[in-house]
């Protein structure tokens, strides 16, 4: 059980610690938002590296054989979400510094709510197929050393999504610490301008 533990948390953190566009928009949001939206969107990445893990060590390899037919249209589908994000995260900072700026006390358009984001990174998550192939070759790499009890796989599924848990929590409290300090509208306008040209990067070198 313990080797299942470590395996878990190592798989867990190794799938979510390379910071990518999801990481960025995470902590980008928390910012522009609260720390409440910000767990929430964490636990939405989580739950969706964990579902993963579940279903890698259920089935994965046969998952995995089932999604290389489709990997690219995936990959096309998830880069595209992650596009729109950034263009709609530009957009919506150039119009919330424009109103700001004529008219203070116009009312901006409200922020997400802390289930909507956690659906939102959820989807995203769940877009990327790299993750269950990832979490299928660690399940039968294991696997090929002999028999795997089926505790020792909830604990490591338990374990993979607490590790992914706790490294996403600590992106969106980043970001509210973030948004703490850059309160005034022309620092919300510049971090949401690099976010978003870091997120549609990151978008554009998945399909390259």
């Amino acid at each position: 059980m313990t080797a299942a533990l470590v395996a878990g948390l190592l798989a867990g953190y190794g799938i979510a610690i390379p910071v990518g566009a999801v990481a960025t928009y995470l902590v980008s949001l928390t910012a522009r938002t609260s720390l409440r939206t910000g767990i929430c969107a964490a636990l939405g990445v989580a739950t969706g590296d964990g579902l993963y893990a579940l279903v890698a060590t259920l089935g994965g390899s046969a998952l995995a054989a089932a999604l290389r037919p489709v990997l690219v249209p995936l990959r096309w589908a998830c880069a595209l979400v992650l596009a729109a994000l950034a263009v709609r995260g530009a957009v919506t900072a150039v119009r919330r510094y424009r109103d700001h700026r004529l008219a203070t006390a116009r009312s901006t358009p409200p922020p997400p709510s802390p289930a909507r984001a956690y659906l939102a990174l959820l989807g995203i998550t769940l877009l990327n197929p790299t993750t269950v192939i990832y979490f299928a070759a660690l399940v039968l790499g294991t696997r090929a050393t002999g028999p795997v009890h089926p505790l020792d796989q909830g604990v490591f599924v338990l374990a993979a999504f607490a590790a992914s848990a706790s490294w996403q929590l600590l992106l969106a409290g980043g970001g509210a610490l973030l948004g703490r300090v850059l309160t005034g509208p022309r620092g919300r306008l510049v971090t949401a301008l690099v976010s978003s040209g870091v997120i549609l990067a990151l978008g554009v070198r998945m399909l390259v």
